[in-house]
């Protein structure tokens, strides 16, 4: 059997440079997991003592705080500035930018809609900067625009891992209801790379291997676009995961991993499916 890489998987520009950010803090605290992958979490705490707040009350008053790349809410920054921590702020320069558009849009009057998970930290910390909440909508789904109080003018974002087509059908869906549609392509180039790359490897696939968080939205994103061409695709956090039935009758495995993922982790599964292929390929020829 044939192991390949997508062409584009792994690690994105946000992810790298808040690793780095972490690591050039040695002894500080993460507030939430800095990345979406409980394994690079755990080599951070081990290697360089980060260690996790997971929520306001768990940070100590002038603790050193890196904010996670997901971004927080407005008012959970601003209380950490009050308790005079010191803020290392490791937050995707893709995340700020919605951040950002929801502030100045909604300050001039615009209904906001936002396309993405509801209960994500991303989004959380994006809606956070609207002016009025009141006027700020979330929805996961075109159908989730049925009956909302939009106004007139309203401005649309999305969360940075969703899918291109399914952005474009919220913003087709608003255009003839209101008069002035404003349209903010907040979707990261990463994520577009990541996908297109596995659903063309997953095309040619007999078995998928997606790595990545069990809570990372745009490593779910890859399993859902591997599955559409590969029903055997499997979405797994680490090598300890694999299952030596998946490969048995392959031709070729591809392997493709979300943006929090480590090539470390990558290797490593790598690793061990050529150990059990080879396992395999014995006890036949015993």
């Amino acid at each position: 059997m044939k192991i390949q890489l997508a062409s584009s998987y792994g690690f994105c520009f946000g992810v790298k440079r808040a690793i780095k950010i972490a690591e050039e803090h040695q002894g500080s605290k993460t507030y939430g997991p800095l990345i979406h992958n409980k394994d690079e979490i755990n080599r951070l705490k081990e290697g360089f003592n980060i260690g996790l707040a997971e929520k306001l009350e768990d940070v100590d008053r002038r603790d050193a705080v890196v904010i996670r790349t997901h971004g927080i809410p407005k008012d959970e920054l601003a209380q950490l500035k009050a308790q005079e921590n010191e803020i290392i702020d490791a937050t995707c320069p893709y995340v700020t930018t919605p951040q950002n558009i929801v502030a100045q849009m909604s300050e001039k009057g615009y209904s906001i809609v936002i396309f993405g998970d509801k209960n994500h930290p991303e989004i959380k910390g994006v809606v956070s900067y609207a002016k009025d909440q009141q006027n700020a909508f979330i929805v996961a789904d075109v159908k989730e625009l049925d009956g909302l109080p939009i106004l007139s003018k309203v401005a649309v974002v999305a969360q940075t891992t969703r899918k291109p087509e399914d952005f474009l059908k919220v913003v087709n869906a608003l255009i003839p209801h209101h008069k002035e549609v404003r349209v903010f392509n907040t979707i990261c180039n990463a994520t577009f790379e990541n996908q297109d790359a596995a659903a063309e490897l997953a095309k040619d696939a007999d078995v998928m291997i997606v790595i990545g968080g069990k809570h990372s939205s745009n490593t779910k994103q890859l399993h859902s676009i591997c599955k559409s061409y590969c029903s055997d695709s499997y979405l797994i956090e680490n090598e300890t995961e694999l299952n030596t039935s998946w490969f048995k009758g392959k031709r070729l495995c591809g392997i493709s991993a979300g943006a929090s993922t480590p090539d470390w982790i990558v290797q490593n599964v790598i690793d061990t499916i050529q150990s059990m292929v080879r396992v395999e390929e014995v006890g036949k020829s015993e």
